[in-house]
């Protein structure tokens, strides 16, 4: 609602809709920014997150594609939404790293995964603080009957709450192991340095790795005073304030005038998730996400019989959802500034690509129907809806 109304105001005030939302973007000094609505921005550089699409979906190329497009016969518009939006509402999550006696590693996740990678993710951040090999790790993520509690999946949380989890479970087993470092090397702690899974006492080539740390712990007649077979470490993490993650999308359609078929033809999204663990997992959430929106903006619908109250669209027979060919490549930018909400700087991704992708290709649809006198649709944007609004357009 807000993205659409910012291109009627724009129309209404005959102005750029460009320079308009300028006009009104929080400018990076006033971060962090407090609204009116309780919510406070940490962090964000939107105009110049702006700038960036505009300069990547060649803003300025649209009206020369506009002219050639027209010349077949039918009508280009472009659209654009700024999307922000409140992730990792305030809650907990759990994470417990253990070894295992041959060196290998257990996560215990409290999240469920359902095609985001939270396996990579998880896998990821282990590799990364304690100098382990992909093949050293396994994820063991839902389980009720092996993981001790978890909070779960949803509200684009996993990434920040459950990294954060796994970050500091991995610092509980990296402060254990120390301690059996320097006594395995009969050295103070403050003499080890860790790097790439090692423990070297500083100035000579005296080491332990993690992993023969851990095979250690397994013979109770060598472990010091204090430490129970086994190395681990569990951690729940916890926040009472959200991140915000924030973006532009910008779309240009394609639409027939004599069908009121729509073809979605370019798609361009630059995106502030704060810090990116995964880039490949993080392009396939907006992809992912952007054809959701799309399935909702042009295709999806619950119909029911007015008269008998019967679903009409109970099957796939019936109910339009968007398919590979439907959807345009997606030129997916990130320009990532870091939260100070969590301590690894990830805000949300998972809705990220659904929130702007509704209300951006709405206003490329608006924006190419405008010449015919036709400011106002309603989703979906079926291509007889269009078409009848077509006919009946001043």
């Amino acid at each position: 609602v807000i993205e659409t109304t910012v291109e009627a105001a724009a129309r209404e005030l005959g102005i750029d809709p460009v320079k308009l939302r300028r006009l009104n973007m929080i400018p990076p000094e006033a971060i962090p920014y407090q609204t009116p609505l309780y919510f406070n921005y940490d962090s964000g550089r939107f105009d110049e997150t702006f700038k960036i699409a505009l300069d990547v979906g060649d803003y300025g190329g649209f009206s020369a594609r506009k002219v050639e497009t027209e010349k077949t016969g039918k009508l280009r518009g472009l659209g654009i939404s700024y999307a922000i939006e409140r992730a990792a509402p305030a809650g907990f999550e759990f994470n417990e790293m253990k070894f295992e006696p041959d060196g290998t590693l257990k996560i215990y996740a409290g999240t469920t995964n359902n095609g985001q990678g939270h396996h990579t993710m998880y896998t990821q951040i282990a590799c990364e603080f304690l100098g382990l090999s992909p093949d050293d790790i396994s994820v063991i993520e839902g389980d009720t009957g092996e993981v001790q509690k978890g909070f779960g999946t949803g509200g684009s949380r996993v990434s920040a709450m459950g990294s954060s989890a796994a970050f500091q479970a991995a610092g509980v087993i990296l402060e254990k192991a120390k301690t059996l470092a320097s006594h395995i090397l009969e050295t103070a702690e403050a003499d080890l340095n860790f790097s790439e899974g090692v423990f070297t006492i500083t100035g000579t080539d005296r080491s332990v790795s993690l992993k023969e740390v851990a095979a250690f712990t397994f013979d109770s007649a060598k472990i010091p005073p204090g430490f129970e077979p086994g190395l681990s470490g569990a951690a729940e993490y916890r926040t009472d304030v959200c991140n915000y993650p924030n973006g532009c999308h910008i779309s240009e359609v394609e639409i027939d005038p004599e069908t009121g078929k729509i073809v979605v033809v370019k798609y361009t999204v630059v995106d502030d998730v704060g810090v990116v663990i995964n880039p490949l997992l993080l392009d396939g959430q907006i992809h992912g996400g952007v054809a959701q929106g799309l399935g909702q903006i042009l295709f999806e619908d619950v119909s029911y019989d007015p008269i008998t109250g019967q679903m009409l669209t109970g099957s796939f027979m019936d109910y339009a959802m968007p398919r590979g060919d439907d959807l345009p490549g997606i030129n997916v930018v990130s320009n990532p500034v870091p939260t100070s909400t969590n301590p690894l700087g990830i805000k949300g991704a998972g809705e990220a690509g659904t929130i702007g992708a509704m209300p951006c290709v709405l206003n490329a649809v608006i924006d190419g129907l405008s010449s015919l006198g036709i400011f106002q649709l309603d989703m979906p944007l079926t291509p007889n809806r269009v078409w009848q609004a077509i006919q009946t357009a001043d």
